[in-house]
C-alpha cells in the first residue's frame, strides 16, 4: 500500500539538488532536480524541507524561459486561493435556457485565453481568487497555488503553461516559504533551479502512463486527459502509476477512454474542492437539466463524456458541504473497483453509469444526479441521512443497486433517498430500486420522502447485513413498493438487467459475471 507519506517519500527520493540560503545551508530539496532533463510540461515544482514550512501570504512564484528571460508563469501569492464563505444568489439566478455549447476545435489554455472567460451564458469569473483554466473550462477554477503537506511544499503553476522543448529557471521570493529559523530565503539566483522539458510529446499510442515522479508520459492525470483528442474513436488506457495525487481533475469531450490506477489503496486522486471554493456563477444554476452549465465543485468531474472506463483507485474531495469525489455527466460510464469519497453529493450520476465492486462514502445526498446508474456488488455508506436524490425523468431509470449494501456507523440512521421538491421542480419519475440487497441502520420507512405516488421506489428481498435475515418492511412509506417473487418475477428480472437500465448497454463484465 503507498500511504501519503511513503508517496511524498518517493518524490524526495528522485536525483536532486539543495536549495540554499545566503549562507550557503542546505535546507530544500527541489523536484525536478536542478539541471534535469526529460521532465514531463505537466509537472509540479516540489520543495522538500528538513521541518514543516509555512506559507506566506505574498511573495511570487515565478518561471522563467532560461533562453529568453521572459516570465512564462507567475503566481502571487497576495490573492487568495479562493472563497470560504458561500455566495448569496438572487431571483435572476436560474438554469440556462440555451443548451451549454461543448462544440470546439481547439483546447483553450491558460496560455492563450484570460481565465475567467465566461462560456454559456454565465458572467465573468472576477479574479479576486487564484484562476486557472482546465480542461478548457475558459470560466476557470479557483486552486491552491502552494500546497503544504508535512515537510513538503507542492507548487502548482498554472495548467499548461510550460512546453516540450524549452529549458526553465525557477524563482521564489523570500517569504513565500518560511521555515521557524528564518533559513529559507527563497530561490533567487537563475542557475539554482533549472531543468528542461522533453522534446517531445508522446505519441498518441493505446497507452500513457502517468507517474507523479516523473517517470512517465505524464506526471499527472489531467495532462493525460488533456492530451487526448476530443471525441477520439479509438481507445486510450491511461495507466495511473501507485501514488498520491492531488490535482483538480475537469475533462470534456473525451471518448473511449480507460483511466486505470494500480488498486484503491494505491493509486488517490484528491483534492480540496467544493460548491463554497468554486460556486456555480451568480447568474446560472448548475446539476439540474440537461444541457445546464457545467459544475465546478467536483474533485474529479467528466464532463460531456461517452464511453470512459475508471478501475482501481480512489477518488476523493478533502472538504466537506456540497463536495463530490466524483462528477459525471456522460454515457456509458464504467467504475470498477473505485472507492469514492464525497461530502454531502458524494457522488454525482448525470447519463448512464455502471459500478462493480465499487466503494463510495459520504455525507447526506449521498448520490445526486439525473442520471441512469446500476450498481452491482458496491457499498455505499454515508454518516446519516439520505442516500440519495434521484431527478430521473419520464422515460428514464433512475437508480437500481443489485447485491450491495447500504450502511452507517456509530448506529446513525439513514434512509434509501428522498424525492421532494427543489425550489418548485418536483421528480413525479423517480426512481430508486434495491434487489437482493443488504442494509444496516436504516429507518423503519426507507425513504425519507417521496414526493409522488408515481415514483418508482421498490424493493426486493433486503436482507440485515448483521444476520442475514429478511429486514422487516412492516412500516416502509406508502409510497414505495416490496417487489414479490412470483407475482413481479419479470420486473425483478429486468432489473436484474443493466441494459434495461442503461438503455440498452450491458458491460461485457457484468455478462462474464454472472455467467
Amino acid at each position: 500500500m503507498v500511504t501519503l507519506k511513503s508517496f511524498l517519500g518517493m518524490i524526495a527520493a528522485v536525483p536532486f539538488i539543495m536549495a540554499c540560503n545566503q549562507t550557503g545551508q542546505v535546507n530544500a530539496t527541489l523536484f525536478p532536480a536542478s539541471g534535469s532533463e526529460n521532465v514531463n510540461p505537466d509537472t509540479h515544482l516540489v520543495l522538500t524541507f528538513s521541518e514543516t514550512p509555512v506559507l506566506g501570504d505574498s511573495g511570487m512564484i515565478r518561471v522563467y524561459d532560461a533562453v529568453t528571460d521572459q516570465v512564462v508563469d507567475s503566481l502571487d501569492l497576495s490573492i487568495p486561493s479562493g472563497p470560504t464563505e458561500s455566495r448569496t444568489y438572487g431571483p435572476e439566478c436560474d438554469y440556462t435556457k440555451v443548451p451549454y455549447d461543448y462544440t470546439r476545435t481547439v483546447m483553450s489554455t491558460n496560455k492563450d485565453t484570460r481565465p475567467g472567460t465566461p462560456s454559456g451564458t454565465a458572467e465573468p469569473t472576477p479574479p479576486v481568487y487564484q484562476l486557472t483554466i482546465i480542461g478548457g473550462f475558459t470560466d476557470a477554477f479557483h486552486f491552491y497555488p502552494v500546497i503544504v503537506r508535512d515537510s513538503i511544499a507542492t507548487i502548482y503553476l498554472h495548467n499548461n503553461m510550460l512546453e516540450y522543448g524549452h529549458t526553465y529557471y525557477v524563482t521564489i521570493d523570500n517569504g513565500v516559504l518560511n521555515l521557524a529559523d528564518g533559513s529559507f530565503q527563497g530561490v533567487t539566483k537563475e542557475d539554482e533551479w533549472t531543468f528542461t522539458t522533453k522534446s517531445d510529446m508522446p505519441e498518441l499510442s493505446d497507452t500513457l502512463i502517468v507517474d507523479a515522479t516523473g517517470k512517465g508520459d505524464f506526471n499527472t492525470v489531467q495532462g493525460a486527459l488533456d492530451f487526448i483528442p476530443d471525441f477520439n474513436e479509438r481507445q486510450t488506457v491511461i495507466l495511473v502509476n501507485p501514488g498520491d495525487y492531488e490535482e483538480l481533475v475537469y475533462t470534456r469531450n473525451k471518448w473511449n477512454v480507460k483511466i486505470k490506477g494500480a488498486g484503491m489503496a494505491d493509486t488517490k486522486v484528491h483534492y480540496a474542492n467544493n460548491e463554497v471554493f468554486n460556486p456555480h456563477p451568480l447568474t446560472v444554476k448548475t446539476n439540474e437539466w440537461p444541457g445546464t452549465f457545467p459544475s465546478r465543485r467536483a474533485a474529479f468531474m467528466l464532463d460531456n463524456c461517452k464511453d470512459i472506463v475508471i478501475e482501481d483507485m480512489t477518488i476523493a474531495t478533502d472538504l466537506k458541504g456540497q463536495a463530490e469525489g466524483l462528477l459525471i455527466n456522460g454515457e456509458r460510464i464504467a467504475l470498477y473497483r473505485v472507492h469514492i469519497i464525497g461530502s454531502g453529493d458524494a457522488l454525482q450520476a448525470n447519463g448512464t453509469i455502471y459500478m462493480e465492486s465499487c466503494e463510495l462514502d459520504g455525507g447526506g445526498d449521498t448520490i445526486l444526479g439525473r442520471g441512469s446508474l446500476f450498481a452491482y456488488k458496491s457499498n455505499f455508506r454515508n454518516g446519516g441521512g439520505p442516500f440519495s436524490w434521484v431527478r430521473n425523468t419520464a422515460g428514464n431509470h433512475g437508480n437500481v443497486f443489485v447485491e450491495c449494501t447500504f450502511s452507517t456507523e456509530d448506529g446513525k440512521q439513514a434512509d434509501y433517498g428522498r424525492t421532494k421538491s427543489n425550489h418548485g421542480s418536483a421528480y413525479p419519475d423517480a426512481e430508486f430500486v434495491l434487489i437482493d440487497c443488504k442494509v444496516k441502520n436504516i429507518i423503519p420507512e426507507g425513504w425519507s420522502s417521496i414526493g409522488a405516488k408515481t415514483a418508482k421506489m421498490y424493493e426486493y428481498n433486503t436482507c440485515d447485513m448483521v444476520t442475514g435475515n429478511p429486514v422487516d418492511v412492516s412500516k416502509r412509506h406508502p409510497y414505495s413498493r416490496q417487489l414479490i417473487k412470483d407475482k413481479d418475477t419479470e420486473l425483478i428480472n429486468n432489473y436484474r438487467n443493466p441494459a434495461f437500465v442503461l438503455k440498452g448497454w450491458l458491460p461485457d463484465s457484468y455478462m462474464n459475471e454472472i455467467k
